[in-house]
């Protein structure tokens, strides 16, 4: 017998040891931008994650950037199978982990396109360490109405075991539609997700590392110890 996993990130993942069910708590609305933007010559362009980079592709090729940095092994897996070479990716996949090793000159002019929900610490810390940064919101995250009407039914069917959170816009999306329910079973990667979940009471347990498989190991050892 597995696990039944509900992983509300968009990504789809498999693992054979756990059952998924593929329930993505967000949808994205795309906003428009001056493209003049673009027409400035950047040092270093920097993705925070692989929708960043799918919003961004069409733009790619008439920015004028040096370097693209990127946070996630998905990001940098992501950008590398569409042509485009990462030159800086941290080993710890959060905006706090590319502050503390991003080796870029002073100064340097730092494009960010990404969600415009995506938490500003990575902006404010690279301005406070004296880059120039212009951010540009490619997107906005939605909730998937539908996917949370479904998710909460199968709670009501106690037909989940344990659910998953990537992103503090899911958290808030799915307890702000979903009120009190009764469960306690929820996994997280990330500190602010952790936060997020923890604004509403609600305890959950976080990954050793920020990806699905460590995600996915640390229900496996609340399986394994019948704590779900």
């Amino acid at each position: 017998m597995r696990p039944v996993i509900v992983m509300t990130q968009t990504s789809k993942f498999k693992r054979e040891d756990v059952c998924i069910l593929h329930k993505p708590l967000i949808d994205v609305a795309p906003l428009s931008f001056d493209t003049e933007l673009l027409e400035v010559n950047y040092d270093w362009l920097i993705f925070s994650s692989k929708k960043a980079v799918e919003y961004f592709l069409p733009y790619f090729t008439q920015t004028h950037v040096n370097h693209v940095a990127v946070i996630g092994k998905k990001t940098a897996e992501y950008c590398q199978s569409k042509g485009i070479q990462v030159d800086y990716c941290p080993k710890d996949y959060s905006q706090e982990g590319f502050i503390q090793d991003f080796q870029g000159e002073k100064h340097s002019k730092i494009l960010i396109p990404s969600s415009q929900a995506a938490r500003p610490y990575l902006q404010y810390a690279l301005e406070d360490q004296s880059f120039s940064v212009q951010k540009i919101d490619l997107y906005q995250p939605i909730p998937h109405t539908e996917n949370i009407n479904n998710v909460i039914q199968l709670l009501s069917n106690n037909a989940v075991d344990a659910i998953t959170f990537a992103s503090s816009s899911a958290v808030e999306f799915f307890f702000n539609q979903a009120g009190d329910i009764d469960f306690n079973h929820y996994y997280v990667i990330g500190d602010q997700t952790l936060a997020t979940i923890n604004k509403f009471d609600i305890q959950a347990t976080k990954a050793n590392i920020q990806t699905l498989d460590s995600l996915v190991n640390k229900i496996l050892e609340s399986w394994k110890d019948n704590a779900i």
